[in-house]
């Protein structure tokens, strides 16, 4: 899923992943080209640092919304990781939530930050 929304945001934003940490290789993120403004991160995290059950890593991305207070009783959705909590989620990359959904809410953070 990860290489597959990699591949929606090139094409549909002509953003290119940015590996920003040498310390954190699986993280990039993606901005717009006037404004420099992040408008997602995709990453691959423990499962116990977002206190989810079972052993190792998962790929999420970070989005920007406008109504992350809705977005919290979402199965495969939760409070951003290592962003404003307030506006922004993090979508877990396992499917539970739909490649469109997931397209549909990278939109919506993209006119966010603009």
């Amino acid at each position: 899923m990860k290489q597959k929304i990699i591949k929606f945001i090139n094409n549909k934003y002509n953003a290119s992943p940015e590996y920003l940490w040498k310390r954190y290789p699986t993280y990039c993120i993606f901005r717009h080209h006037d404004n420099n403004k992040w408008f997602a991160l995709i990453g691959t995290v423990p499962r116990s640092i977002l206190k989810l059950s079972g052993d190792g890593d998962i790929d999420i991305i970070n989005l920007k919304t406008n109504d992350a207070e809705f977005f919290r009783g979402v199965k495969g959705v939760l409070p951003a990781y290592h962003m404003n909590k307030n506006h922004w989620i993090t979508v877990l990359l396992d499917g539970t939530i739909p490649l469109k959904n997931i397209q549909n809410l990278i939109e919506t953070s993209y006119e966010l930050t603009k």
